[in-house]
């Protein structure tokens, strides 16, 4: 069977090379078995006939049971229009039409059963039908056409060449017949049994034309199963493989930079989350595999020093270690970190960018091919050929989605052995993406604050309650604390940005006039120097306010912020308002975030502004902004190729997922080949899946 569906799709009777061409071009179909997987996006019900007095003034089509009794001519400003009274035993309605008026009056039955079908719109109380599709009742009766109506993806290109909804639909009753609705199961008979899943056949059946919503809902359940567990079973069998074949270095001591450390330096006890994921990569480290953990923790939450003491661990076994961020902001922010925890253990630390100098890079090459650079901190610049290791133990690679994946594998290669890899992130993923996307990697999180941390405090505020904010910005400002206030800017809207962002800047000057308070702005028409120079000021105290855009997103720690201002709230994603409240709440006062918007809210804004003020929990943030957003968005543009899923929806099916997980993982701990006799057509399966160049050449 699974030949015919390579068949080229414009052998399939009705297309042809045109269409082909089309069907190509426009939706990615180039066999029969692409087309199969065309799923519908959405169906017409036409199980349920309404009745007149059921209308609702919804917008949505329905099908009535009724006669014409009447039908009238009806001028208007520009032309006529002709309508018919319609009516069944509960009341009466208009059908109305502006074109093909002549035909229509004279095709028309009076007294004579119809079925009409359309959408309904209410005028003056009583409900009007456009344009409806009719049919003699006898003739409905006598049709084939399945109830519920599939409607395909489409595009304005085929929509303009004549492909619309209804030659999909014929083309797709074609395909059933020339394949004999033939289809290959796909899954073991114990797995159909255990969750009652129906048949592939009958799910592809069912899918394109179901009888019943009850089909419809077994046919899609079916198959959103089995993709996510081919997923699921491709992510853990890398996993696994990973494990057995790709021989890491066995970090196998624990020597003198991690003891002393970890004995005299710690700037604070780690909390119990801190240890766990310490405990975690250390057998990660220990064991002859290569690691290769995603660890995710939210703003604040002490990444940076579970990442140090990593690279203890790799330099106590006489190895190199790396530190790679995506902006040259965060590399020196991370070097400083870095060089001030270590200052005492007498290692060699170096920051490589792309404004480090060309003789102080000739050190750092020389340096590191001679093993006595200890660790290198720095952005892309150290994917470059030339930078070559003596022996590289551990790459850590900060903020991973800003890095593609052939960026990643250069630094794989800069080694006979590749190094263990930790991933961090301070990008809160919700649970079910990092399983799809990430279910190759061990994951742990930080899923605590340092002590002494109080939550950051929230509120929504409109602009006319301006002054009471200026007065409470006064009050902090008394007690010696520090104020951020953050106006968006979009690439798009960027000249009127700019001047709200400059407007901003003079009020706030004039209502916190010198010399009693002192004002910083950071933008992104400023040159590199007098940004870092703005910054330190603030971060050194010598001024109270810093206005900025959203450039201090990644920015400096200045503990002593207290308070985070976002005007235009309603302007930002979920995450980059969580992203910038992570700027306060450093040190150990009370800190604030007061989200200013204006009083037109769109409910999806009033959701984000919302889950802010009620939560600091960068989780249950992803969660939401999954929900909102879909998770092609949050991956951004790099990985957005990861999950084209064809019927499955990360958001909606979460527990399809977690059952298909749940699954595939008993599944390989029984027979991680595929090798028993009911696990043969899967195998075949599963090797078909690995050559296609669809989602696994993306995954990390």
């Amino acid at each position: 069977m699974n030949n015919l569906l390579d068949t080229p799709i414009e052998y399939l009777k009705g297309v042809g090379p045109q269409r082909g061409d089309l069907l190509r071009k426009e939706l990615n179909i180039h066999r029969y078995g692409d087309l199969i997987n065309l799923y519908p996006n959405r169906y017409i019900d036409r199980t349920r006939y309404y009745k007149i007095n059921e209308l609702q003034n919804s917008n949505s089509e329905v099908q009535i049971v009724g006669k014409v009794i009447h039908i009238k001519t009806v001028e208007q400003k520009k032309g006529k229009r002709l309508v018919a009274t319609f009516v069944d035993d509960t009341g009466e309605m208009e059908l109305v039409w502006f074109q093909g008026q002549k035909w229509i009056r004279e095709s028309l039955k009076i007294n004579t059963p119809y079925v009409i079908f359309g959408k309904t719109t209410s005028f003056n109380g009583l409900f009007n039908m456009a344009h409806p599709e009719m049919e003699l009742v006898e003739e409905h009766k006598a049709s084939l056409r399945s109830a519920m109506q599939p409607v395909y993806p489409s595009t304005e290109k085929l929509a303009n060449k004549g492909i619309s909804n209804k030659v999909i639909n014929k083309m797709m009753q074609q395909l059933f017949i020339e394949t004999h609705s033939l289809f290959t199961e796909t899954l073991p008979t114990y797995l159909l049994e255990e969750l009652k899943l129906i048949p592939k056949n009958a799910a592809l059946f069912n899918i394109h034309f179901p009888k019943s919503q009850e089909l419809l809902a077994k046919a899609q359940f079916r198959l959103k199963f089995e993709e996510l567990f081919f997923i699921q079973l491709q992510l853990i069998t890398k996993n696994l493989i990973r494990k057995h074949k790709i021989k890491g270095h066995p970090f196998e001591k624990v020597g003198d930079y991690f003891t002393t450390f970890y004995n005299s330096h710690l700037p604070f006890d780690l909390t119990n989350a801190q240890k766990k994921v310490l405990k975690e990569i250390r057998n990660d480290l220990g064991s002859n595999a290569q690691m290769n953990r995603l660890l995710q923790g939210d703003v604040g939450s002490g990444k940076t020093i579970v990442g140090l003491m990593s690279m203890l661990l790799a330099i106590d076994n006489g190895f190199q270690a790396c530190l790679m961020a995506p902006t040259e902001i965060l590399a020196s922010q991370h070097f400083v970190g870095i060089t001030e925890l270590a200052k005492e253990l007498n290692l060699n630390i170096k920051l490589l960018t792309g404004s480090t100098k060309t003789s102080d890079r000739k050190i750092i090459h020389e340096e590191l091919e001679n093993g006595s650079l200890h660790i290198i901190i720095g952005t892309h610049a150290l994917l470059e050929d030339k930078v070559q290791f003596k022996n590289l133990g551990l790459a850590i690679i900060d903020e991973q989605h800003r890095f593609g994946v052939e960026q990643r594998s250069k630094l794989w290669k800069k080694n006979e052995v590749p190094p263990h890899v930790l991933v961090m992130t301070a990008t809160p993923i919700p649970r079910t993406l990092a399983m799809s996307l990430y279910g190759d990697l061990d994951v742990s999180v930080i899923d605590e604050l340092p002590p002494g941390r109080k939550p950051i405090q929230t509120v929504h505020r409109y602009d006319n309650n301006r002054l009471k904010v200026w007065k409470f910005l006064r009050d902090e400002i008394a007690k010696g604390r520090q104020i951020y206030i953050v106006y968006p800017l979009i690439q798009e809207s960027e000249k009127m940005d700019y001047k709200d962002l400059m407007d901003g800047y003079n009020g706030i000057t004039r209502d916190f006039p010198l010399p009693q308070y002192s004002v910083s702005i950071v933008h992104g028409q400023m040159k590199p120097s007098e940004k870092d120079a703005e910054m330190k000021r603030f971060a050194e105290g010598k001024t109270n306010i810093m206005v900025a855009t959203t450039v201090i997103e990644v920015g400096v720690n200045v503990p002593n912020a207290s308070v985070m201002i976002i005007e235009s709230a309603e302007r930002f994603g979920l995450s980059q308002l969580h992203q910038l409240r992570g700027r306060v709440g450093r040190g150990a006062e009370q800190s604030y975030c007061i989200l200013m918007s204006g009083h037109k809210l769109s409910n999806d804004t009033k959701t984000r502004i919302e889950t802010m003020c009620a939560t600091n929990d960068g989780f249950e943030i992803a969660e939401v902004d999954l929900k909102l957003r879909g998770p092609g968005d949050i991956m951004g543009k790099q990985q957005s190729g990861v999950l084209n899923l064809q019927i499955a929806d990360l958001v909606k099916d979460k527990d399809v997922l977690m059952l298909a997980r749940h699954h595939a993982i008993k599944l390989l701990k029984d027979d991680a080949a595929m090798e028993k006799p009911e696990h043969q057509t899967l195998r075949k399966v599963f090797i078909e899946l690995g050559k296609k160049k669809s989602i696994w050449n993306y995954i990390s």
